[in-house]
């Protein structure tokens, strides 16, 4: 697998897509950083670990609006492995008016946009999520 963020964003388009409850996607420290992130803006319920050693996975509950709408209507890889995408911390896109965010991978670690442009850096676009 060339891009792992790309297959962890797929799978949980197609699991909204589906109205699925719950997702698994293979565990790593930088997927478990986004999942941490979508927590804290709101766009999943909770998330887990689960199974041990190198089989480990991580299990996202995902959220659904009062009449079954899926929270999230777009997760966008940005920055792929063969056409990197940075911006400095002035030039940072906002998404929606601010409604949605973009992920980006900076010095000081995962960031949602909101984070880095407080924080005055800039880094590289992971995904945008609205």
């Amino acid at each position: 697998m060339t891009d792992p963020i790309a297959d962890m964003l797929t799978r949980m388009r197609n699991a909204l897509g589906a109205k699925h409850q719950k997702v698994d996607v293979p565990a790593s420290k930088l997927k478990l950083e986004i999942a941490r992130i979508l927590k804290q803006e709101g766009f999943i319920s909770s998330f887990k670990t689960t199974g041990e050693g190198s089989r480990q996975n991580i299990r996202i509950y995902l959220r659904y609006g009062a009449k079954g709408e899926a929270l999230m209507s777009k997760l966008e890889r940005i920055s792929s492995p063969g056409c990197r995408v940075y911006v400095d911390s002035q030039n940072i896109p906002k998404v929606l008016g601010g409604l949605g965010i973009n992920i980006l991978s900076t010095s000081q670690g995962l960031k949602t946009d909101r984070q880095a442009r407080r924080d005055k850096v800039g880094g590289e676009i992971l995904c945008r999520i609205y």
